[in-house]
């Protein structure tokens, strides 16, 4: 079984949904695709990113076990997304869910060259391009409060292969203003 770690995000709501009750309801949803051992964040709000680019988010994070491969986890995420109204017109825009694979266990995907690459891409650059591949770890995270609070309340020890720190200790590296956005919410 793989182990997968997924942010979940939404600021829009789907249909009669709040984002917190999309969220919910995609957890649900999840849940009906064989995975096991799912453990979720607490749920928080978190400004939106790029800042001023619409409401602020409702974030979590989720870690669980699943036979899927990493592509066919993908796969089955943005499944989930078109089901709660996710459209893909503009990259970084205000959406109904947003199910982004973080990790699955220690790989790196598809390759350390290619990981390296998207990692480095000038955040100009990253408006306008997306991979047309998985890319694993999620090559930004270490760079995102939104994911890292979250994903550090379910799997703090959990090692990033390439960076070779744990999700503590990426928290810890980001700045006090960026962890001060993060604010737990009450479901």
């Amino acid at each position: 079984m793989n182990d997968f770690y997924i942010a979940l995000g939404a600021n829009l709501p789907s249909g009669e949904r709040s984002p917190t009750d999309t969220l919910l309801a995609a957890l649900d949803e999840l849940g009906r695709t064989g995975v096991v051992d799912l453990i979720v964040s607490p749920f928080y709000s978190t400004p939106c990113f790029p800042p001023g680019a619409g409401p602020d988010y409702v974030n979590a994070a989720a870690r669980f076990k699943s036979r899927l491969t990493p592509d066919a986890m993908l796969a089955r995420l943005h499944e989930i997304e078109a089901q709660f109204g996710r459209e893909r017109h503009v990259r970084w825009g205000m959406r109904t869910l947003d199910l982004d694979l973080i990790a699955c266990d220690g790989m790196v995907l598809p390759n350390l060259e290619t990981y390296a690459r998207w990692r480095d891409l000038p955040q100009k650059t990253q408006k306008s391009q997306a991979p047309e591949t998985l890319i694993l770890p999620h090559p930004r995270m270490q760079d995102r409060a939104f994911v890292l609070v979250p994903m550090r309340d379910i799997a703090p020890d959990w090692r990033h292969p390439v960076l070779d720190l744990t999700v503590d200790e990426m928290c810890n590296r980001l700045s006090p203003e960026a962890l001060a956005e993060i604010v737990v919410l009450e479901i």
